[in-house]
């Protein structure tokens, strides 16, 4: 059985209407239980990570500021949420369940995290839903553990990673590779490692082209990759509210079996977070994102 590392207090109350899909990680969980696909999976929780820990990737200030709810109106607008308990539990939690999922993959070659790819949280500040960047501090905890010397992180959200590349632009540990939308959020972009801009409107042959592509290219500059944190960014999907790309639920089936194949045929540890996914319908959010969950147990 595949790792599945997730937590009951992984959902955020917020305000009727909000564009942040509040239950999304217990409904993707139910999903997956109604579907049987849950039944591929060994479940994990992870514990929460300390404001020491954090301090790797994140200005003690702002983690302390997330820690006692002290940060200003201003902050909170770029962050996009209101402070709660709830959400700064949940962000501690959420951090450590991918550096979880990591280790997974480390020992089983494969895992899976539902919850996780908070691509937009920068060094000092979150922005854009994301509160503590969980992929920037997985990949520096595990190098500075000494359990890999090198990671890539392949965001595929349809926002570019900006807060991961601006982090780690100096780790020449880390590879930042985002495959994004051109035209969307945010508008200032980053420099990543590689940055594989997407024009607005494109569908599945043209984005699995431009993947493959970005693979390619990974495998040019990387020769050596000791561990793979990919970010299953849903917001690609013609539905998405946030999205300006036009894949269907087939293109994203097939984007996140070739990207897991990909590295797994070449013995190459796997971890898998969700990014993105804005909709009305939040059954309609889970089942999109329960497609890289139902990639891995087919390469389980």
């Amino acid at each position: 059985m595949l790792p599945l590392i997730t937590h009951p207090a992984y959902d955020i109350p917020l305000p009727d209407g909000h564009r942040f899909p509040a239950t999304n990680f217990s409904a993707l969980m139910q999903h997956m239980e109604r579907t049987g696909l849950l039944h591929s999976f060994e479940i994990f929780h992870p514990e929460p990570a300390s404001r020491q820990d954090l301090k790797i990737t994140q200005h003690p200030d702002y983690i302390d500021a997330i820690a006692e709810g002290t940060l200003d109106p201003a902050a909170l607008r770029i962050l996009g949420l209101n402070w709660s308990q709830v959400l700064a539990n949940r962000s501690f939690l959420a951090v450590n369940g991918t550096l979880l999922t990591a280790r997974k993959a480390l020992e089983r070659g494969l895992a899976c995290h539902a919850a996780g790819g908070t691509h937009h949280a920068h060094f000092a500040h979150g922005a854009g839903y994301c509160v503590f960047n969980d992929l920037a501090y997985t990949a520096t905890r595990l190098i500075n553990d000494g359990a890999v010397g090198n990671v890539l992180i392949l965001d595929c959200d349809v926002h570019q990673g900006d807060g991961t590349a601006r982090i780690l632009q100096d780790n020449v540990s880390v590879f930042t590779c985002s495959v994004h939308c051109r035209e969307n959020y945010p508008a200032r972009k980053a420099l990543s490692d590689l940055d594989v801009e997407i024009p607005k409107g494109t569908g599945d042959e043209g984005y699995l082209a431009y993947l493959a592509t970005a693979l390619e290219e990974i495998d040019r500059q990387m020769p050596r990759i000791d561990l793979v944190l990919y970010d299953a960014g849903i917001d690609v999907h013609e539905g998405d509210r946030l999205g300006l790309l036009n894949l269907t639920y087939e293109g994203i089936s097939r984007r996140d079996s070739h990207v897991i194949r990909h590295f797994r045929e070449r013995s190459i540890p796997v971890a898998t977070v969700i990014g993105g996914g804005y909709g009305h319908d939040i059954r309609e959010v889970a089942a999109r994102h329960a497609s890289v969950f139902q990639s891995a147990a087919d390469m389980g």
